[in-house]
């Protein structure tokens, strides 16, 4: 039903699974994928769900930053909401648990003001959250994370002076739970 094309359309992408793993699960044939709503997919599971389906396929750097995908227009196209629902999976805002299919794509440095439609300055915005960003003293801003963060191209989102004078920016680990994980310091000595 899927490939059939006849389920419509929402938010401009037509009615489909958008599953993102690793290299190394796919290889394994082992482990869990995540769907665009953030439900869990065994690695074997996807893997037969995708021998009958159209194949996009979005490719990331280690830190998870997608490649570039630009474009001239305000609107961000349905190629970079792919890209979008498999990089941040969901709403940027930090804490938020709606996913991908309930948001908007948000230009980080507003369109207005110059901001590209480009997918590494685009992320999730949900019906909630997308409108507290502007350039009021109770508005939220956006910037991107730069490459010394331990979460290097991700959207952060900063309150308003009246919450953190300082407008420390903060990134929303909701959707992306191996970052909850701690990772031990590579040993440099064996």
């Amino acid at each position: 039903m899927l490939a059939s094309g006849a389920l419509g359309q929402h938010r401009g992408l037509p009615v489909t699974a958008i599953i993102t793993m690793t290299a190394k699960e796919l290889e394994t044939a082992s482990g869990h994928a995540v769907t665009g709503t953030g439900s869990l997919v065994a690695i074997r599971d996807a893997i037969r769900m995708a021998s009958h389906a159209h194949h996009y396929l979005a490719i990331f750097d280690d830190d998870g930053r997608a490649l570039y995908l630009g474009r001239s227009k305000r609107i961000a196209s349905a190629d970079q909401r792919i890209v979008l629902i498999a990089r941040d999976r969901g709403c940027s805002f930090p804490g938020c648990t709606r996913p991908a299919v309930w948001c908007q794509a948000h230009h980080v440095t507003d369109w207005v003001d110059g901001g590209d439609t480009d997918v590494d300055s685009l992320t999730f915005g949900c019906d909630l959250h997308h409108p507290l960003v502007g350039d009021g003293p109770n508005d939220w801003a956006t910037t991107t994370t730069g490459p010394d963060h331990p979460q290097p191209g991700r959207a952060q989102w900063h309150p308003p002076e009246a919450v953190d004078p300082d407008r420390k920016g903060l990134v929303n680990h909701y959707h992306h739970p191996q970052e909850y994980l701690y990772q031990e310091p590579e040993d440099p000595e064996p």
